[in-house]
């Protein structure tokens, strides 16, 4: 593993700690990361930001909407959003991997408590504001967000060692379904009591506070030595990092499982429709359709204590995704409201397992002087992935039923992980015990 930089001595070398042993806690989350002062501090950055996030996103194609009466530019304002965090996470992934990620956090979060608060300013204009404006701002918010999440997730190994990975995965993901499930249920109400301001507002503060937490943390510096940041350097670095990846089967197929698993088993495209036909008349049918994901997987979080002893992490996030297909394919056969959220839930406890232990391959697979960049494509690859099969799944339901697209794209993804099982013995047979960050895996 390459060995980290002592800021105090020169750039010399230094001999890397051992972690302290993580204190198992049998099914319950483990709070244990919490003991480190510096990941304690990213920790609650991440929750004073997530709710503010979700706010956000519900305003946004609110006030689009209202603006405009048009469903087809709230779709248009999507894209907007998309764009920028793709092109950004991949951009900020480089970035993190040249410059000192405590920095890279801090201006990132600077920008997005900025622009939160001109979209806040922007909400009280004549006539309820401005689209063009709006979607300006919308576009830098996720950019700055792209740029951020990186740096975020790629300073964890440093702050809590390999051991603690998991369970600080576990943890960030735990409150960020908190924020999924509490924050859009905020955002209606403050929208319902005429406060589009406060929403956006709110997403402010969050990121001014996370901020003053950020502040606190230690010196961050990559894993390598790199000079003054330029754009064809940045440029580099991502063609670089998609270089290395190339050669590396194991992050590769971290990546290739989400993307299997969210092109043909996102369900989310057909909600509006099940819940006009399927269940009518069943009350807040919409509303319990789309939390159904996020019940499963907060559920899951919190009784993630044995995430974090898992060892075969390739076998379970192969398994992991095959019980998420099995109960998209329950949930597009469910006859009642009750059974496909039932459904739903399952599928949500079987993304966050994945999605942590992904995350945690990442963390520990990847070489320190990389870890900006695979996190850049993980954020690219779980923001685009659900997008392409919201197309895939409200288009082939238009053709064939909601019961047809969700069964078989269930059943696709079961024998997927079963090829990957077999056709990729490296990522089936993937221990975190033997993951070094430097050799080939």
């Amino acid at each position: 593993m390459t060995q980290p930089v002592d800021p105090q001595e020169g750039g010399a070398p230094v001999e890397e700690p051992v972690p302290a042993p993580v204190r198992r806690r049998g099914w319950t989350i483990d709070t244990t990361p919490l003991r480190d002062p510096g990941y304690r501090r990213l920790f609650w950055g991440i929750a004073t930001t997530t709710i503010g996030q979700q706010m956000t996103l519900v305003a946004v194609p609110f006030q689009v909407y209202a603006l405009t009466g048009s469903s087809f530019l709230v779709g248009v304002t999507s894209m907007v959003a998309l764009v920028p965090l793709i092109v950004f996470g991949l951009l900020g992934g480089a970035i993190a991997d040249a410059v000192d990620r405590r920095r890279v956090l801090l201006v990132s979060s600077v920008g997005a408590a900025v622009t939160s608060a001109l979209l806040a300013a922007q909400a009280l204009l004549p006539g309820g504001g401005n689209l063009v404006l709006l979607w300006v701002l919308t576009a830098a918010v996720s950019a700055f967000t792209a740029v951020n999440s990186p740096a975020r997730y790629a300073v964890i190994p440093a702050l809590v060692g390999p051991a603690g990975v998991p369970a600080a995965n576990a943890l960030a993901m735990t409150v960020r379904q908190i924020g999924v499930i509490v924050g859009p249920l905020v955002a209606g109400l403050l929208i319902g009591l005429g406060s589009l301001f406060a929403a956006y507002a709110i997403d402010a503060v969050g990121f001014l506070v996370a901020v003053l937490l950020l502040r606190g943390l230690p010196p961050l510096p990559p894993g390598r030595d790199a000079g003054p940041l330029r754009l064809r350097a940045t440029l580099q670095g991502v063609w670089e990092g998609f270089a290395f990846l190339r050669t590396q089967p194991v992050l590769l197929m971290t990546f290739v499982v989400d993307i299997i698993a969210m092109l043909f088993a996102w369900p989310q495209a057909v909600f509006p429709e099940l819940s006009e036909t399927r269940f009518e008349g069943a009350p807040n049918a919409l509303g319990w359709l789309f939390a159904g994901i996020s019940i499963g997987a907060l559920a899951m979080g919190l009784t993630s204590g044995w995430v974090s002893k898992v060892d075969r992490q390739g076998a379970v996030v192969i398994v992991s995704i095959a019980a998420w297909a099995v109960a998209i394919i329950g949930f597009g056969f469910a006859p009642t409201l009750w059974l496909a959220v039932l459904c739903l839930a399952v599928a949500g406890a079987g993304d966050m397992v994945s999605a942590v232990l992904r995350s945690a391959m990442l963390q520990l697979a990847a070489p320190e002087e990389m870890r900006g960049r695979m996190q850049g494509v993980f954020i690219v690859v779980v923001t685009g992935g659900p997008r392409l099969g919201d197309l895939r799944a409200g288009g082939l339901a238009s053709a064939a039923g909601v019961t047809f697209a969700m069964a078989s794209g269930g059943v696709i993804v079961v024998l997927a992980m079963v090829a990957v099982a077999l056709l990729v013995p490296s990522f089936w047979l993937f221990r975190a015990s033997r993951a070094t960050g430097s050799e080939r895996v």
